[in-house]
């Protein structure tokens, strides 16, 4: 009878892999940061440090080593036709500058996330500059535009050997993107054209999947603080069947408000189906930035300090980890740092102190050692629950191996027990 059941036992629990590992339930997450300015720092002659001084040969296979598994980079149609000052803030990563940045990302061993800016210059909220080039094109000579310089840039990617992991079509496209003409006092904003802005998204869809087709296609917006516009804008890109995979939200509380608002956000969120990233965040070590609209100074939570940026880090990845769905975790800028520069001017107009290294020092910020917590090990749905639960009794998990948080209501395994939270 005993060996009849130990048969019974090994025959379930192969039966339990084999349907893991055929179903590939278990859903992996990525974190790391924005680092499209990193060639301009170091052609500067800046020097990154690690924390006890010594000087980091290169930041991306440290990063990786630190436990990271994901760079951002961004890219503009034409940045030589940027506005001068706006050039000096950061506007300089054409398809050149792109590949070669790429490509060091994935010989490195990591993923790439390209972030198409469809602009010569800064893409977000209130600015979606049509490209120059592109400027005098009519709706429907623009929707074939995007279709071929999409498909163009990711053919001329995977040559370079720098193939996206993960592509956004825009860039905090809240109000639509590819506006008139730089200057026009009226852009056309989503909210007055969806068949034209839905239209403009399918098309750049159209070319990531015949180019990628194991890429992950993000729509990236910055609704945080206004949970209304969420439900608006995500409720009318699934009525205009937008073809998408990740649902990308940029978060700063000094624009977005508490980790309260991120929370109930993303619970919003969740409602559409699909994954979603916090795609771009931070947190100041020093001189903090100015509060602006729903945005609100959490300083005297968490410091103005490393250490500050550092816990703040840890309370957000908390908030992160008790939605299942949330699979991405990216800082921005966050290779900002001028400490021994020796170029002809700073590598930015002005210091940005919200980056994980120093400006002054040029020593890593604790916090970057914080991000991969978000990541977790990583394993087998299986080996998940048998691994962690002895190293954390209190850790709960879902029926797929992922660890959720003390809210999280359905059958978990807790202490290596089924466990119904209600």
């Amino acid at each position: 009878m005993k060996k009849t059941f130990t048969l019974l036992l090994l025959l379930c629990l192969t039966a339990i892999s084999a349907m893991a590992q055929e179903t590939n339930t278990f859903i992996p997450r990525y974190a790391g940061g924005d680092i499209s300015l990193l060639p301009s720092y170091e052609a500067n002659g800046t020097r990154y440090r690690d924390l006890n001084g010594k000087v980091i040969p290169d930041i991306i296979p440290f990063c990786k080593d630190a436990g990271l598994n994901t760079m951002r980079v961004r890219l503009f149609v034409d940045p030589s036709k940027a506005p001068a000052d706006e050039i000096a803030e950061g506007v300089r990563q054409d398809l050149d500058y792109v590949k070669a940045l790429g490509k060091r990302i994935k010989d490195a061993g990591m993923k790439l996330m390209l972030d198409f800016h469809y602009s010569d210059t800064w893409a977000d909220p209130v600015n979606q500059w049509t490209p120059d080039a592109w400027k005098d094109l009519s709706d429907t000579e623009l929707y074939d535009k995007i279709y071929e310089y999409t498909k163009e840039v990711l053919q001329e990617m995977k040559a370079a050997g720098a193939e996206p992991d993960f592509i956004q079509t825009g860039n905090e496209i809240s109000y639509g993107l590819c506006w008139g003409p730089y200057g026009t006092k009226s852009p056309v904003k989503a909210s007055d054209n969806w068949k034209r802005f839905a239209t403009l998204l399918n098309r750049a869809s159209k070319a990531c999947r015949e180019e990628c087709p194991d890429a992950k296609v993000i729509v990236h917006t910055e609704f945080v603080r206004n949970p209304g516009m969420i439900t608006y804008f995500y409720d009318n890109i699934t009525k205009w069947n937008v073809d998408y995979d990740i649902i990308g939200t940029s978060f700063y509380s000094y624009y977005h408000g508490d980790l309260d608002d991120l929370d109930n956000a993303l619970t919003i969120m969740e409602g559409y189906g699909k994954e979603i990233m916090v795609v771009e965040m931070a947190y100041y070590h020093a001189y903090q930035c100015a509060i602006s609209g729903s945005g609100k100074d959490l300083s005297g939570i968490y410091p103005i300090s490393q250490e500050g940026q550092a816990l703040y880090l840890k309370a957000l990845i908390d908030v992160l980890l008790k939605h299942d769905t949330v699979t991405g975790l990216f800082w921005w800028w966050m290779e900002a740092n001028e400490y021994g520069h020796t170029g002809p001017q700073q590598t930015t107009k002005d210091w940005y102190n919200a980056s994980l290294w120093d400006d002054q020092t040029g020593k890593v910020s604790p916090a970057l050692f914080v991000m991969k917590d978000f990541i977790g090990e990583q394993p087998t749905a299986i080996n998940a629950v048998t691994a962690e639960t002895k190293a954390t009794p209190s850790a709960r998990y879902n029926l797929n191996g992922q660890r959720v948080g003390n809210n999280y209501k359905g059958i978990v395994i807790e202490n290596g027990k089924k466990t119904i939270r209600k």
